[in-house]
């Protein structure tokens, strides 16, 4: 499967620690950072995504907001030149350690944060990164030197 991502959600997701606007939307976002973490490809999407679909019914949905789309267009265009590649609506990308790290790096040294001027969740954001992302829900795992040192022998 395929979790539908607006461009401002790839940055989101890396400092959702299991807060957000309602109970349905923090349940809603659990179960898509397990999928994420397990590796499911993201694609990326124009306007209301997977992650918003518990707010669409209320008609005054910032998802719908003009300022949401600036958002997604500072994300994608700083995500992009950050890949090295062409992002695009449709585009379908990796969900993977290695993305989450670069997108971490890059979060936590503000080069990817023109999306986020003017976010009400913009401190938690910036308290996360300044603690490393712990309690980051989307790809917790173990680096693979820890992984290898617990790691069990199977019998021969």
């Amino acid at each position: 499967m395929t979790v539908r991502l607006r461009p401002h959600h790839l940055l989101c997701m890396l400092t959702f620690v299991g807060e957000g606007y309602s109970p349905a939307f923090v349940a809603n976002y659990r179960r898509l950072a397990g999928r994420l973490s397990a590796g499911e490809t993201i694609e990326i999407v124009s306007g209301p995504d997977d992650i918003c679909a518990p707010l669409l019914s209320d008609e005054d949905a910032h998802c719908f907001g003009a300022s949401v789309a600036g958002r997604d267009a500072a994300a994608l265009a700083d995500i992009a030149n950050l890949l090295g590649r062409e992002l695009e609506t449709g585009a379908v990308i990796a969900s993977n350690p290695a993305l989450v790290e670069k997108l971490r790096r890059a979060f936590s040294a503000g080069v990817t944060r023109r999306a986020c001027t003017g976010c009400e969740w913009s401190s938690l954001c910036d308290r996360i990164a300044a603690e490393d992302y712990a309690g980051a829900l989307v790809m917790t795992f173990s680096p693979p030197e820890t992984a290898k040192e617990t790691s069990v022998p199977h019998p021969a």
